[in-house]
């Protein structure tokens, strides 16, 4: 059974009119009923251009944004049925986390490392039983998650903004994994950094993924990338799901003229 399965999810956001073109709304279907799979421990890249849907599909999963209809089921519990606010879904949401795309707005500037590393644990003390939980317990998986994404013990003292790009990502990656999740969400977290800085982060979310047996939803326009890092791609245009497949179908035959259009337009990067 697939850890993760997303059947005919859809979701439609209303505009209303200009004050000069009518009355009324207007539907943006921003995704358009979209079914696929992501099996344990794998990693499925999901691209597409900006605006296709991709960080849509990947909040909706989470459940940071609520479907207009379709079903979501995580280790074949359905999500979408459960109170966002719910302990059930509160419980669930230890398994499921997000990396965000901006390492520059995703940090609490007014919070210290070890305070934004700590804040998950301390949110959900009171549905652990863990020893991890104790003050001690804190202290030193803050440590071990600093040393996992590769900065030193003297970050825990120190703030967001005194740190480079490449780093604030790998504290961002650090409070993603505080909860010891199953499946996180990537959603474009290299594409605010150069190329080298977002070269080491692909290959830092390869050795967690290792590590920490974790599966991923990897989203971005960048072809290169996910071709790196992805066991399978799916590719998203105007909110549907256009292509899916092996990593190697999708990039040496792929039967889409959009996904020829992606791998044409893409240069190469050397990871």
């Amino acid at each position: 059974m697939p850890l993760l399965e997303v059947r005919n999810l859809t979701k439609i956001f209303g505009h209303a009119d200009s004050a000069f073109g009518g009355r009324g709304t207007r539907e943006l279907r921003a995704v358009d009923d979209v079914s696929l799979d992501i099996n344990a421990g794998e990693t499925l890249g999901l691209i597409g251009e900006s605006g296709s849907g991709k960080s849509t599909l990947g909040r909706l999963v989470l459940r940071l944004l609520e479907p207009t209809s379709g079903s979501i089921l995580f280790e074949g519990r359905e999500l979408v049925n459960l109170s966002a606010g719910g302990g059930e879904m509160r419980r669930l949401r230890r398994d499921l986390q997000i990396i965000f795309q901006d390492p520059f707005a995703s940090l609490d500037p007014r919070f210290r490392v070890e305070d934004i590393i700590a804040e998950p644990l301390i949110i959900h003390r009171e549905h652990q039983a863990s020893p991890d939980m104790k003050r001690e317990g804190i202290h030193s998986r803050v440590s071990d998650l600093l040393g996992a994404v590769g900065l030193d013990e003297s970050a825990r003292r120190r703030y967001p903004h005194e740190f480079s790009g490449g780093q604030r990502q790998r504290i961002g990656i650090a409070r993603a994994l505080a909860l010891r999740p199953k499946f996180i969400v990537c959603d474009e977290p290299v594409s605010a950094l150069d190329v080298s800085v977002g070269a080491q982060i692909v290959n830092l979310l390869a050795q967690l993924q290792r590590e920490f047996q974790l599966t991923y939803l990897f989203i971005s326009h960048s072809m290169p990338v996910v071709r790196y890092l992805s066991n399978r791609i799916a590719v998203m245009h105007r909110g549907k799901i256009v292509e899916l497949g092996d990593t190697e179908q999708i990039t040496n035959r792929p039967g889409h003229p959009y996904t020829r259009s992606l791998l044409e337009a893409t240069p190469e990067l050397s990871i």
